[in-house]
């Protein structure tokens, strides 16, 4: 039987489909300007033929070390339009780690936020891959680079109608360092159309979607976001950095539909002076990533705004799960199921899988899994796990546990694991009891030298702004409320916990003033 086939439309198809038919509605909106995306369109057009221009061939690199701003998401998609392989690079590495990325990737050009240029421009000149005219700056100007809105608005608004398919690379992403220089996570076009279609359903993503982006562009919890709205036909609501006060304000007069935030931004709303005032009517979505929702915050979210709260736990690499609605509040300490169409396991340091109940390595399989790390072989062996049916799964390096229900609940990262007199200690088991003290705002548990039992828990506390904390009583306090093997042996007060972009905690830096 014949019928009126046609090839699935890839991603940029598809934003030039919203240009055509969507034409006046916004796209892109700043506080500055907005965008059409008939204007969007024209402005992906531009940027690829740009590329193209400079001699630039599908399958070729290009970075951007940018704040978030239109331009950003015009260089993004204009990219991929040239069939090229965007590499979104975080803005906070060091020199060292620039300068490891975008050798990694070889890139041909690199579009940078007039800041970051100089950082660029160091690492960019011993890259035999750069294009000639390849340096492009927004936002400034400085000497051997080209404007970019300039040289933008300089090229023809026609599609340069380049072929793509399903199998083609569409971005890498570099890990956020961690533990360690970044790793490059590559994913083609079928792998994140994959990943994007289930999370718009999952987030309740469409046409009518007007989403807030905050967080940098450049790390992949911002990219779902802004991926899923635009494929979707919505509209990105664009900030450069993250405002508590603006943010409610924004929200209201806006009439945002869609909040995806790291748990530290949600704590900072619901504890600003704006928020008991803030208009929230407007939120059909509150999405919390890239570290645990402890669970007295999620109560209090779900309390007043009701159950839109989705608390996901996943990596970039791939495995995600999801929770929502009445089973967030059902299950305030779980992480959920994974996302349809995927599947989770956990074992055991041997490999082997293990029942509902115990604790061990979580692996994951699905569509979405990257393709490998980029220039990484021997990575990508070390975060693989072969069942017993011979398929290859994905190790997470987390640890977690699943319940009779097939719910999953996170316990730690297995390198922040404190091993104290042969017997496993969990941080997050003493971190989620520590938080609920009244003078705790803030926490991470580490692992301390100790003479007799090797290592010994030690928590990092920020205390509540204006209190009296007192670290002593607060050490008793958690201590009365663990087992005798989680006692903390004290606790230090800090600022601030040092986060990467994505919320989560670097322990290895807490650790760093205690270990030789």
């Amino acid at each position: 039987m014949t019928g009126f086939d046609a090839p699935q439309p890839v991603f940029t198809e598809i934003l030039a489909l919203h240009g055509k038919w969507l034409g006046d509605k916004p796209a892109l909106v700043t506080d500055a300007r907005t965008v059409s995306w008939r204007e969007f369109d024209a402005s992906q057009n531009r940027v690829a033929n740009g590329l193209i221009a400079l001699g630039l061939v599908p399958g070729d690199r290009v970075a951007l070390v940018m704040e978030n701003s239109i331009e950003m998401a015009e260089a993004m998609f204009g990219i991929l339009r040239a069939g090229c392989v965007m590499v979104p690079l975080n803005l906070a590495v060091s020199a060292e780690g620039m300068a490891a990325m975008l050798a990694d990737s070889a890139v041909g050009a690199v579009v940078a936020s007039a800041p970051h240029a100089a950082k660029v421009e160091d690492a960019c000149r011993a890259l035999p891959s750069l294009r000639k005219g390849g340096l492009l700056i927004h936002g400034g100007a400085r000497a051997g680079w080209t404007g970019f809105e300039a040289w933008r608005d300089g090229q023809e608004p026609r599609n340069p109608g380049i072929a793509a398919s399903p199998d083609d690379l569409f971005h890498i992403i570099y890990s956020s360092g961690t533990t360690g220089l970044p790793k490059g996570i590559v994913h083609d076009e079928r792998r994140r159309r994959a990943l994007i279609e289930t999370m718009c359903a999952t987030s309740r993503i469409d046409t009518r979607a007007r989403t807030l982006i905050s967080i940098g562009m450049y790390s992949n919890i911002s990219l779902v976001s802004l991926q899923c709205t635009l494929m979707a036909g919505g509209t990105l609501h664009i900030k450069e950095a993250f405002d508590p006060a603006d943010t409610l304000a924004t929200i209201g007069a806006r009439g945002i539909t869609h909040l995806l935030m790291v748990p530290i931004m949600f704590q900072m709303l619901w504890e600003h002076a704006d928020f008991a005032a803030a208009d929230l009517s407007s939120l059909t979505c509150l999405l919390s990533v890239g570290a645990p929702l402890h669970v007295a915050l999620k109560q209090k979210i779900i309390a007043s705004v009701g159950e839109i709260v989705i608390e996901a736990y996943g990596l970039t690499e791939g495995p995600i799960t999801v929770i929502d609605g009445a089973e967030c509040a059902r299950l305030p300490g779980s992480v959920g199921k994974p996302l349809y169409g995927t599947d989770i396991r956990i074992i055991d340091d041997a490999g082997r899988e293990l029942p509902a109940g115990r604790d061990g390595e979580i692996v994951g399989r699905g569509p979405h899994n990257m393709l490998g790390y980029h220039n990484k072989p021997e990575a990508t062996a070390e975060a693989t796990w072969i069942s017993p049916e011979g398929e290859k799964w994905l190790r997470t390096g987390d640890l977690g546990r699943l319940d009779e229900d097939g719910f999953l609940s996170i316990v730690g990262r297995i390198k922040d694991m404190i091993i104290s007199g042969g017997q496993n200690i969990y941080p997050s088991d003493i971190e989620a009891v520590l938080i609920t003290h009244p003078a705790v705002n803030d926490c991470a548990v580490i692992g301390i030298p100790h003479e007799k039992w090797g290592e010994t828990p030690l928590a990092i506390v920020v205390p509540e702004p204006g209190g009296k904390a007192d670290a002593a009583q607060i050490a008793a306090w958690v201590n009365e409320r663990v087992g005798k093997r989680q006692r903390v042996a004290g606790v230090v007060f800090a600022d601030n916990l040092p986060r990467n972009p994505n919320g989560k905690v670097l322990k290895r830096v807490l650790r760093e003033p205690y270990w030789p």
